[in-house]
């Protein structure tokens, strides 16, 4: 494999990363900013929907770009690596909003 086949795969894999960044940024921000109701969820927990749908939106963000990177050698490490790396990122988040899920702030 050559460096050019190798690069279209990471930039979809760095750019799930990005995407998945800046959903969980602006989750935590918002919820870190007073907003209790997540897509009509007004419980302590409902910051966890709107972060599944970040995660939600990165999994299917990050099969889209591999298939559309049309190479089909590595497409299963590619597309693992970015959804591995997004579940990252929302896990952070996750444990970034537990005190406010448990109440014990905001």
């Amino acid at each position: 494999m050559d460096t050019s086949e190798a690069e279209g795969g990471r930039v979809g894999i760095v750019l799930i990363w990005l995407i998945a960044l800046a959903g969980s940024v602006l989750v935590v921000a918002l919820a870190y900013g007073g907003q209790r109701v997540w897509f009509g969820d007004s419980s302590a927990l409902g910051v966890y929907r709107a972060l599944g749908v970040v995660f939600a939106a990165s999994v299917l963000g990050a099969l889209l770009a591999q298939l559309a990177s049309r190479r089909p050698v590595g497409y299963v490490a590619r597309a693992s690596a970015s959804v591995g790396g997004a579940a990252v990122l929302v896990a952070l988040a996750a444990a970034a909003v537990a005190p406010l899920a448990a109440g014990l702030s905001g």
